[in-house]
């Protein structure tokens, strides 16, 4: 099929019969591979009298491309930079390097993912070539005492990774959530391997909406925009090296500082501060006024009794309307 999506991948019109006589197979092959594409969440158009067509250009990752837009001072920051065609997951391929002792500087991305997952246990959306799927490893020496508010420091290095690139009106949700207004851009999950009290590996994994096709969205349980509909033309070759740049930069602080060093960005970022908000707990849901984050990351929310103090990744945060 990738030779197909290459043909493709100029954006114009191509007849099903000259699509046929390079890949030597029948219109009838053709429409089968097209219809596998759109399965794949491709954004495959087809137009009697002139063929297929990709909604947009094609550009594939490729580790070299992406290394060649790093700073001259921080190509030997990534160690190893792996490009896959389909996976899992590619926070599970990471989890995997990391338990077989793969240290801090270790990058996957990958071009789909068939079980991709978000936070909660929730499945994540990520069809073909249209999306950025990363997960990056990093090696911390203090157990899990030393991550209190790691996710949401990743949340800061994106939004930053954005703005450089011209991206503008991204802000962040507590805990880990990515928004432009009320629409979810992307997300950040968390995952550690290794010694709780010690010796750990964290494997962060992003990811964007970029170009999800409209076919897609409805897939999707919740309103979500794109990458594409805040700034046009922005390369996921480009998108994934200025992100691996500013987590690799974060984490370099975050190992020394803590979240300490992130949160005053966290607050100019955070869209929900002094709006009434419910917090869901699974045995409770909680009332109050979202009210920022304390040095740990943990969500203040000022209730009727007080201040608490919300912590824990099973919690989820929803807006009063």
């Amino acid at each position: 099929m990738r030779k197909l999506i290459d043909l493709l991948s100029d954006g114009q019109f191509h007849p099903g019969e000259e699509l046929g006589d390079v890949l030597g197979i029948s219109r009838a092959g053709v429409w089968k591979q097209v219809q596998k594409l759109q399965d794949a969440g491709l954004d495959v158009q087809s137009v009697r009298g002139k063929g297929y067509r990709l909604a947009f250009p094609m550009e594939w990752l490729d580790a070299s491309v992406i290394r060649s837009h790093f700073p001259h001072d921080f190509v030997a920051e990534v160690k190893h930079l792996e490009v896959l065609e389909v996976t899992g997951s590619t926070n599970d391929v990471a989890m995997a390097k990391a338990s077989q002792g793969v240290g801090s500087g270790y990058v996957c991305l990958a071009e789909q993912q068939t079980a991709g997952r978000g936070r909660r246990g929730r499945s994540w959306v990520s069809p073909m070539a249209t999306n950025l799927y990363l997960s990056l490893v990093w090696e911390f020496h203090q157990g899990a005492a030393q991550l209190e508010g790691l996710s949401l420091a990743a949340g800061v290095a994106v939004v930053d990774a954005l703005s450089e690139l011209g991206v503008v009106g991204v802000g962040l949700k507590w805990p880990n959530d990515l928004l432009a207004g009320d629409a979810k851009l992307g997300g950040i999950l968390l995952e550690m391997t290794g010694d709780p009290a010690g010796r750990c590996q964290v494997v962060l994994g992003i990811g964007l909406n970029h170009r999800i096709p409209a076919s897609v969205k409805n897939e999707i349980d919740q309103k979500i925009i794109r990458l594409e509909d805040l700034k046009p033309g922005v390369g996921r070759n480009q998108l994934a090296a200025s992100m691996i740049v500013h987590l690799v930069r974060m984490l370099r602080t975050f190992s020394i500082r803590g979240f300490s060093a992130f949160r005053p960005r966290w607050l100019e970022l955070d869209l929900y501060r002094g709006l009434s908000a419910e917090v869901r707990t699974g045995a409770e849901n909680i009332l109050g006024v979202a009210s920022g984050v304390d040095e740990s990351g943990g969500l203040l929310l000022q209730t009727e009794t007080g201040i608490r103090v919300m912590k824990g990744g099973e919690l989820s945060l929803r807006l009063l309307k």
